[in-house]
């Protein structure tokens, strides 16, 4: 687990970062930064993921991505998050998973797979999304598995977002209530490749195929992703 309570960069132990701007294959428009205090602290028991309207790069937004791969990665068992998310149109927090090893196919993504716990993209405000991605479910072929649920109070208030992830299924819950589940069907890593190792992801992005859809109000900078705690149980085998 992470709680948050020592000041400054967060754990090194737990959290790298990707870094740079080259879009991440979405046609986002910020720069990612590393160990810079700017976009990505520990304060007041909470990690705060900050995106911002300045030059960075090549970029006019500065934000950051934490990864725990190489770190802290995991395979099956319950990942939970306490966040607080931002709220502006063009605005695009998540928190999710990827692969940690190329396993599978020929390509990264989707053929490795990749399990979205949150996503909140601005012009659509109070409704999460989660989802999971793989070859034959991805968003490129509009086949993507998932789901959504309305939450008001996602800019103002801290809020449980909680994953399951068994040999057979991944569940999704917010404040302990499931509104996502995705069942493996059969043995083709095609649809299912989560048999391997992944790891935790959270991030700000900007703009993009889908958190841009309509627009960027620069009114809205700087906007924090908040985080109170991450705590990971490994399921028993």
């Amino acid at each position: 687990s992470d709680e948050f309570d020592v000041n400054g960069l967060p754990n090194n132990q737990i959290w790298g970062y990707d870094v740079g701007g080259g879009g991440w294959g979405n046609n986002e428009l910020q720069n990612y930064t590393a160990n810079d205090l700017d976009n990505a602290k520990v304060e007041n028991g909470n990690l705060v993921v900050t995106a911002i309207k300045e030059s960075s790069g090549t970029r006019q937004y500065s934000s950051a991505r934490l990864v725990t791969k190489g770190k802290k990665d995991m395979k099956y068992g319950r990942l939970e998050l306490k966040a607080k998310v931002p709220a502006g149109l063009g605005s695009w927090p998540a928190l999710w998973m990827l692969a940690s090893q190329t396993t599978f196919g020929s390509t990264y993504w989707p053929d490795q797979g990749e399990i979205d716990i949150m996503e909140h993209v601005g012009y659509d405000p109070s409704v999460v999304h989660a989802s999971v991605h793989t070859n034959l479910f991805n968003h490129v072929l509009r086949t993507q598995q998932s789901s959504k649920t309305i939450v008001p109070t996602f800019n103002t208030v801290f809020h449980v977002y909680r994953m399951d992830w068994t040999p057979d299924e991944i569940k999704v819950f917010l404040d302990d209530k499931e509104f996502f589940a995705f069942k493996r069907q059969g043995a083709l890593w095609q649809e299912w490749p989560f048999s391997q190792p992944q790891h935790l992801l959270i991030n700000i992005a900007v703009g993009g195929n889908w958190g841009g859809l309509k627009g960027i109000d620069d009114a809205i900078f700087p906007i924090k992703l908040e985080v109170d705690y991450v705590r990971y149980y490994a399921l028993k085998q």
